[in-house]
């Protein structure tokens, strides 16, 4: 429980960051490591408060108050043990989850609550700078050979997971690197990329295979995969991305969000050429979507040296305190201000974007826009009303959709004659699809969802593949239910 009385003691700490104008400057990381003195207090934070529902606020169903009292006890090495016992890649998640732990943390209702976030980052952290982190190799190998398609956060954990068991394993990526996600999505201020090349180091050397360039269902057939294999895990994530068919959608200048952040990674990794319609360098950006995806555009903007950066939400502004409809311990629905934004961006609320006009060269040189108000009846569904009179012209030079996606590519789904909804989300029994062979996880089986809830989804697969080959598992597994399947 860390310190008796310590969350009356000790504050809140937060993450310190380098001044704005100087990390605009370069894509590096920009926290400030906080003292050992500070973490360690922080853990103590953690009060004995009976039902720990952080647990269940974690998908992972990470054991805090264990590894908070082993932090507070200055015992990091077994905090790292038990960091691992439940997450694969603390690594990760210590620096990209929205944190939903601590939205469920009981110190919340009085105070702020556990930055337990932040102790799970400098954990694993503490971990690979004592060299505590080594490959763990399986003991016996079953000899049952299993593909992953996806390298993306849950083909990694899938991948780690089913190795220990012992069974020989194949992950396939169709891009240069391994990381789908983490290496194409999220740019390097928020995870460099060399954190991912540590992990991937170690994953091999415990012997996972890792093929690149290699698009299943163009350059290896799913029907051969099938064959070669006694399992076939599909990871590829929840790629078709959202679009915005208002008229002037076709102008150029109009980009996805993961196409604009996907060739910046390349340009910093892989030396890829810039291309000019895909660098916001001296333009007017607006970027429609109010999440993460859009954080990362307006921070990645910023860098690049765009003259200006607009963000558009549709949806009303949150407020800044939890309301009636959204208690404790629920995700709460405030305002949420990221670093990107602190950076340079204006937000604007309940908007609507109505048409993309044409400078008469084919590109964009503007939007036009109609605020909105958001009616609730009881019982209802809120309404979209558009508010008249209230047209107006935004200049830009580079719109990025930040919309979301719809589900994953239907091409492997179809070719595999998967049972599966109206978005191409496989129907899966404990994590198994409608061919006994084929199991699925991540993005592609929960739809789009958070880093953690990956993790998570691959772990779950790999405890249901291991025991659907063997007849029983060793593996850890935290259970959830499976998600519903409407047909």
């Amino acid at each position: 429980m860390g310190k008796l009385r310590g969350f009356v003691e000790y504050e809140r700490m937060v993450e310190g960051y380098v001044p704005v104008e100087k990390r605009i400057k370069n894509f590096k990381e920009f926290t400030i490591k906080p003292k050992d003195d500070d973490l360690i207090k922080q853990g103590g934070r953690c009060m004995d408060c009976g039902v720990p529902f952080c647990h269940s606020g974690c998908p992972l169903g990470n054991l805090i108050p264990d590894f908070n009292d082993a932090v507070y006890n200055r015992n990091w090495k077994e905090a790292l043990k038990i960091l691992h016992s439940t997450n694969n890649f603390p690594e990760f998640t210590g620096r990209l989850c929205p944190a939903p732990c601590e939205s469920a943390c009981v110190l919340g209702l009085i105070n702020p609550p556990v930055s337990i976030e932040l102790i799970e980052k400098y954990i694993v952290e503490r971990g690979f700078k004592e060299g505590w982190i080594q490959p763990i190799k399986p003991k016996r190998r079953t000899g049952k050979k299993i593909a992953i398609v996806g390298s993306g956060p849950a083909g990694l954990a899938a991948s780690q997971q089913l190795n220990r068991a012992g069974h020989l394993v194949t992950v396939y990526e169709r891009d240069s690197k391994i990381g789908g996600l983490l290496r194409y999505g999220i740019p390097d201020f928020k995870l460099e990329k060399s954190i991912i090349d540590r992990r991937i180091e170690i994953l091999t050397l415990e012997g996972i295979k890792f093929k690149t360039n290699t698009e299943i269902g163009i350059d290896v057939s799913i029907k051969k995969l099938k064959k070669d294999n006694d399992i076939v895990l599909l990871c590829g994530g929840a790629t078709l991305m959202r679009s915005l068919p208002i008229p002037g959608h076709e102008l150029n200048g109009i980009v996805q969000a993961m196409r604009f952040l996907k060739r910046q990674n390349q340009v910093i990794g892989e030396n890829f050429s810039k291309v000019e319609e895909l660098n916001a360098k001296n333009k007017n950006v607006i970027v429609i979507g109010g999440g993460d995806t859009g954080s990362d555009c307006i921070g990645t903007s910023n860098r690049q040296g765009a003259k200006s950066v607009l963000n558009f939400e549709i949806l009303p502004k949150p407020s800044k305190q939890r309301t009636v409809e959204n208690p404790w311990p629920y995700w709460p629905f405030t305002l949420k201000t990221s670093s990107s934004h602190e950076e340079g961006s204006k937000r604007q609320w309940s908007i609507l974007t109505k048409e993309f006009l044409d400078d008469g060269n084919g590109n964009v040189k503007a939007l036009k826009t109609v605020e909105v108000e958001w009616i609730k009846k009881s019982d209802e569904r809120p309404k979209l009303v558009e508010i008249e009179g209230s047209e107006k012209i935004w200049p830009c030079d580079l719109v990025l959709l930040a919309l979301g996606f719809t589900g994953p590519d239907k091409e492997i789904i179809n070719d595999l004659k998967l049972n599966s909804d109206n978005t191409s989300k496989p129907f899966t029994t404990k994590y198994q699809t409608s061919d006994k062979k084929v199991f699925a996880a991540g993005d592609l089986r929960r739809g789009q969802s958070l880093i953690v809830w990956a993790i998570s989804e691959g772990r779950e697969a790999a405890y249901e593949i291991d025991k659907f080959l063997m007849g029983s598992t060793e593996l850890a597994s935290k259970v959830h239910g499976d998600l519903p399947s409407v047909k």
